[in-house]
């Protein structure tokens, strides 16, 4: 981003943030807003703000555009999932997941299997927003039949997701949280298993003991759910194709849009095998989501099999935009630098510049709603402060991705939130409690950082 238009005072700043946080809690909170308007309303008044300390509105609007390119990336990418959702779900390869998923799931096992599993694909596509679009809505599916409850189901989804999100050196925050500091990616992997792995483990064990509370429930419903999705003609062996496609070119580390494109064709192609849409079928499939014919009585699997499409992403798309928006907004009026630069007089030993990087990128995720921001407002303001303190760059790396790409899914106007409350078909507050290995980072992070424990450093230097 450009230079700033205003030169703030910390104490101000710190001001103005804590209005902007009560603004957007009191508003989607306790007045049950939709996050656009909230975002709305703070945009405006700092807009306003702008205009009495005379700052033209076209550089703010230059700022707010230069905000909104910081994301254009996850912008386009929402587009294509949207896409490719529908595009699985014609093809059968989503209710083809679940249909054999039955076989092999138990009620004791049912959410650490949503866990690990999507910790597994997680890690091979390096994306937790496709993760969340496949394995999620496939596990949600199944979760009535297993008496599993939804929110935990999404908890347990939304950690593996995140899990691999920050794992996989497929995943952009991943790359950017290495670039930043300057250090290998493969290095920065090694270090956050640390923190990563029994973050990991604890969550496990804690999705493990909440299984056993549905293992009572009647699975005599799993036969006829399943005999749903036979009848809905989706389920077909050959429908997992696409799903291969998906993963190996992840792999293979194809950009994510070329492998979601290639999958979508190939998705297409299955779908003429069992079935043959009109050219007017699918251009209604790809925009407002698929959706069986009317005539075929479904039950529970209709509406579990009618998902995806360019319009359902529209919500998130513009929630995202406003997002960034105020992000751009936020910097040019100098109020994130201000709040940046006033937590650098604390910073006199290890422990502390560790929490206070931590708690900036947890700040600017909750304050912007905006993950690649975390990383990257973070990394460039406290990497001389690592370094001044001894503290070798890579121990910065982890403690960003720890506090800042984890945290964004459980912030209700965060672009992870935002699209998982679309994707899940639930508010991010119903999940937020059960997203335990997004907790469980921060904390470990936090507490490495106190402790010293894995703390690397470029001189010996106590903390």
């Amino acid at each position: 981003m450009t230079d700033t238009l205003l030169n703030m005072k910390p104490s101000q700043a710190v001001v103005l943030a804590i209005l902007i946080v009560a603004v957007l809690g009191i508003t989607m909170i306790a007045w049950g807003w939709v996050p656009h308007l909230s975002l709305i309303l703070v945009i405006v008044g700092l807009l306003m703000f702008g205009l009495i300390k005379k700052v033209k509105f076209d550089d703010m609007q230059t700022h707010m555009a230069n905000g909104v390119m910081t994301g254009i990336g996850a912008i386009y990418l929402f587009s294509f999932i949207g896409l490719l959702v529908s595009a699985l779900m014609m093809a059968g390869t989503i209710p083809t997941l679940i249909y054999y998923g039955f076989n092999v799931l138990s009620p004791s096992t049912f959410y650490l299997s949503a866990f690990v599993l999507a910790s597994v694909i997680g890690v091979a596509l390096g994306s937790g927003f496709t993760t969340c679009a496949t394995v999620g809505v496939a596990f949600l599916g199944m979760a009535s039949v297993f008496d599993a409850n939804p929110a935990i189901v999404a908890g347990a989804v939304v950690s593996g997701a995140l899990f691999g999100d920050k794992m996989s050196p497929l995943s952009d925050t991943t790359s950017i949280a290495a670039s930043i500091v300057g250090i290998d990616l493969f290095e920065h992997i090694k270090n956050m298993m640390y923190t990563t792995v029994p973050a990991w483990v604890l969550s496990a064990i804690i999705f493990w003991m909440l299984s056993g509370q549905s293992s009572g429930s009647d699975l005599s419903d799993i036969a006829t759910l399943q005999q749903q999705l036979i009848d809905s003609g989706l389920v077909h062996g050959y429908s997992l194709i696409a799903f291969v496609v998906l993963v190996a070119l992840a792999v293979m580390r194809v950009n994510a849009i070329y492998t979601i494109t290639a999958t979508i064709a190939v998705a297409v192609v299955l779908t003429y095998l069992h079935s043959t849409p009109s050219l007017a079928d699918l251009g209604g499939w790809f925009f407002a989501g698929y959706a069986p014919a009317q005539e075929l009585d479904l039950g529970a699997v209709g509406k579990l099999v009618s998902r995806g499409g360019l319009q359902n992403m529209f919500f998130s798309q513009i929630l995202v935009i406003l997002a960034l928006s105020l992000g751009g907004l936020l910097h040019a009026l100098g109020i994130l630098p201000a709040l940046l630069d006033g937590a650098r007089h604390l910073l006199t030993k290890a422990s502390r510049g560790v929490m206070a990087a931590a708690f900036t990128s947890f700040g600017i995720n909750v304050l912007v709603g905006e993950q690649y921001l975390s990383l990257l407002l973070s990394g460039n303001t406290f990497l001389p402060e690592f370094k001044r303190l001894g503290l070798h760059p890579k121990n910065l790396a982890r403690t960003i991705e720890d506090a800042g790409t984890v945290i964004n899914p459980l912030v209700p106007w965060g672009v992870y939130g935002v699209f998982l409350a679309g994707t899940f078909g639930m508010p991010v507050v119903d999940y937020l409690p059960y997203a335990f290995f997004c907790y469980l980072s921060l904390a470990l992070t936090l507490i490495f950082g106190m402790t010293g424990f894995t703390i690397s450093r470029i001189e010996p230097q106590h903390s």
